[in-house]
């Protein structure tokens, strides 16, 4: 992984990995020498972790969430948080726990999607089952998945014999296979950088529900925002941050036992990604059956010793101090950074930027309202008269020493359909990543799209 590194002056704009230069080195080295020195928790913290994971790290989890989405310490139970070993190792335990290949009918991906979640979807037996879902100003296309969901249990009606899953059956001990699964990241999208609207998270949720699809929502830039203008920053009061759709679902159907949702949210884009310590957040059913996978009753929790240290950045404060002082001032000056330079080289060009309907937060203490901008990606949209977003692509690498992502990486695999309607929507955008260079280094990376461009008209 670490040759993908830019090497020299080389700028890797596609690059979505947080800066080296922000981890928290020292902090977790202070963590690390405070578990260890204590002769009580280290033991705790070298032998076998508890499946569902530390528990006080769980429970600052929960008081941190239920702070952050309901404004009330006591909002989220830690019985609906358990700890994993990185938001994609989970999303894999997900599908193990939750989905049968021989029942379960497709994966719903929002296209474009975040392209390296396909390869997990289809090593849990989902090859060839993947389903784009186009995306509007608002998020997820939900005509089109209401329509595609009404088709495929019409199809699946005409079919003879029981409808029912043929491996993980209720007498091998799974209670709970769903019907469908639905991926999305609702909030920051990658690699589209939209945030869901608030009548679109209700109604994917109830979607969900009518049809018992499982929503796999990957939360992992929701703490990572500012407001869109420069002029104010910084936004010295609390926003309401969008609802995520598993605080929508437990609010419409709070007796559930399952639930038709799951939040999987991780420390990678907050602390660092080495770590490798992430948390799901569904109801307490859901938590513990998702934690009792076969591996990790074998193996206890993946990510423990390493939660021990997360949960000493919560006790000292260091964790939300690093993210308030040191993440969220560096990410807005960068990402402000990237959009003046847009501005002053691209839009010239009729590039625009695309990150769909603004989402507009209510702050706590008023009725004010401020335009979220956050996460780690924009997108643009590159106007007719230039070559195609794969060709500017291949040339910024070979001539330019730039790297970029670009429409067609973010195709849902073997789903044919994605890549026709992308012809018309998404094929020719590109992604930028602002986390990972300085201000200096991005404008000098938009100068050289900008050259990329104007080496490559075709009209």
């Amino acid at each position: 992984m670490t040759s993908l590194l830019p090497q020299g002056d080389e700028i890797n704009l596609q690059l979505g990995w947080p800066s080296p230069q922000l981890f928290p080195a020292a902090e977790l080295n202070n963590a690390s020498e405070s578990v260890l020195t204590n002769p009580e928790i280290a033991s705790q913290s070298l032998i076998y972790g508890p499946n569902r994971g530390y528990l006080p790290l769980r429970s600052h989890v929960a008081q941190w969430l239920g702070k952050t989405y309901y404004h009330d310490k006591s909002g989220v139970d830690e019985d609906r948080v358990c700890i994993a070993g990185g938001a994609s190792q989970n999303l894999a335990n997900i599908l193990l726990r939750f989905t049968d290949s021989s029942y379960t009918r497709n994966i719903w991906m929002v296209e474009p999607t975040y392209f390296l979640a396909c390869p997990i979807f289809e090593d849990c037996g989902f090859v060839g089952k993947l389903r784009g879902v186009p995306e509007d100003e608002e998020g997820i296309d939900i005509s089109f998945l209401r329509d595609s969901l009404a088709r495929v249990e019409g199809e699946r009606a005409q079919l003879n014999g029981h409808d029912a899953p043929r491996v993980k059956t209720a007498v091998a001990g799974y209670e709970k296979i769903y019907k469908h699964v639905i991926y999305c990241v609702p909030t920051f999208s990658n690699p589209s950088g939209k945030t869901m609207s608030l009548r679109r998270r209700y109604e994917l949720v109830n979607l969900a529900i009518e049809y018992d699809a499982l929503v796999v929502s990957d939360d992992v830039y929701d703490f990572l925002w500012w407001p869109e203008k420069k002029s104010l920053y910084p936004c010295h009061t609390k926003v309401r941050l969008p609802p995520r759709l598993v605080d929508v679902n437990r609010e419409i159907d709070p007796d559930s036992k399952w639930g038709n949702t799951v939040s999987n949210g991780s420390f990678s884009k907050i602390v660092a990604p080495g770590v490798r310590v992430s948390w799901a957040e569904a109801t307490p059913a859901f938590a513990t059956w998702l934690a009792n996978t076969g591996a990790t009753w074998s193996g206890g929790n993946p990510a423990h010793l390493s939660s021990t240290f997360i949960e000493d950045l919560f006790s000292s404060g260091a964790l939300e101090k690093h993210i308030s002082q040191k993440l969220i001032p560096t990410y807005a000056a960068r990402y402000y950074g990237m959009v003046d330079a847009i501005q002053k080289y691209l839009e010239p060009l009729g590039v625009q930027i695309t990150t769909g309907r603004p989402f507009r937060a209510n702050l706590v203490d008023s009725q004010d309202e401020v335009i979220l901008a956050g996460g780690f990606f924009l997108s643009l949209t590159i106007p007719e008269g230039y070559a195609s977003a794969a060709v500017l692509a291949k040339a910024a690498i070979e001539r330019y020493k730039l790297k970029f992502a670009y429409g067609k990486m973010f195709l849902i695999k073997g789903d044919d359909g994605s890549a026709k309607r992308s012809l018309n929507t998404f094929a020719d955008s590109i992604r930028l990543c602002w986390a990972f260079h300085t201000e200096k280094q991005i404008e000098i990376g938009i100068k050289r799209l900008r050259d990329v461009l104007l080496d490559h008209k075709t009209l």
